[in-house]
C-alpha cells in the first residue's frame, strides 16, 4: 500500500498513513488520462465564435463591372471571399464542443491521476484543513511551510475561508472531494487533501 505524510496547519509533519491501493495504487493508464483531459478542455470551450459568409455580408448587390470586354476576371459581387470586405469561406459559427466520456474511462482516468501523484510522492494529507478567517497570507504561509507551489487543495465540503484565502494565490486551485477533476490533478504539482476529504475519495472511488 502507498503511504503519505500527514501534516497539521502549522506545516509540521504529525505522522504517516496508508492509502487505499484500489484508488491510489493502480498502474496509471495514460490514454485514459489524456482522454479525460481532452474532454474537460472541450467542455470548457464557449463555442461562441461567429463570422459572416458571403450571403451575410452587407452590400455587394451590384455587379462590379460587365461580364466581358474589360480584360479583367469576371466578378459577380464585391462581397465574394477573394475581395477585401468580402465574406469568409466556411465561416465558423456558434457550436457546442462538449461531449460525454464513458463513465468507466472517467473513473479509470481519475484513479490513474491519483495513483501517479501517489507514486511520485506529491500527495500531502492535512489533518484539519481549515482557516479561522479569510487571510491569503495565512494560506500562503501554510503552502510555503509544506513546500507546495502549484497545487490543488481538496476539502470534504466547501470551506469558504480556504477558498477565499487561496483564490488570489497563482497556481492554487481549490475543490471538494466529490468534484475532482483529472485536469486539475494532472496540472498541479502537489495534491493537498484534507484527511476527511481523503476518506470521502476512498469511499466514493474504491
Amino acid at each position: 500500500m502507498p503511504t503519505v505524510k500527514v501534516y497539521n496547519m502549522a506545516g509540521q509533519q504529525t505522522g504517516e498513513m496508508e492509502l487505499n491501493a484500489a484508488v491510489f495504487g493502480i498502474e496509471p493508464n495514460v490514454p485514459a488520462m489524456h482522454a479525460a483531459v481532452k474532454n474537460y478542455l472541450a467542455n470548457c470551450r464557449q463555442g461562441t465564435q461567429s463570422t459572416l459568409t458571403r450571403s451575410e455580408v452587407r452590400g455587394g448587390g451590384i455587379k462590379p463591372w460587365r461580364q466581358k470586354g474589360t480584360g479583367r476576371a469576371r466578378q459577380g459581387s464585391t462581397r465574394a471571399p477573394q475581395w477585401t470586405h468580402g465574406g469568409i469561406v466556411f465561416a465558423p459559427k456558434p457550436r457546442d464542443y462538449s461531449y460525454v466520456l464513458n463513465k468507466k474511462v472517467k473513473r479509470l482516468a481519475l484513479k490513474s491521476a491519483l495513483s501517479a501523484k501517489a507514486a511520485s510522492g506529491d500527495i500531502l494529507v492535512v489533518d484539519g484543513l481549515k482557516l479561522d478567517e479569510v487571510k491569503t497570507k495565512a494560506m500562503k504561509g501554510f503552502l510555503d511551510s509544506i513546500q507546495a507551489g502549484k497545487s490543488v487543495v481538496i476539502t470534504p465540503e466547501v470551506e469558504k475561508n480556504v477558498v477565499l484565502s487561496a483564490r488570489n494565490i497563482p497556481g492554487v486551485v481549490t475543490t471538494t472531494a466529490k468534484v475532482l477533476s483529472v485536469y486539475d490533478i494532472v496540472n498541479a504539482g502537489k495534491f493537498i487533501v484534507d484527511k476527511a476529504a481523503l476518506a470521502v475519495i476512498e469511499e466514493v472511488f474504491a
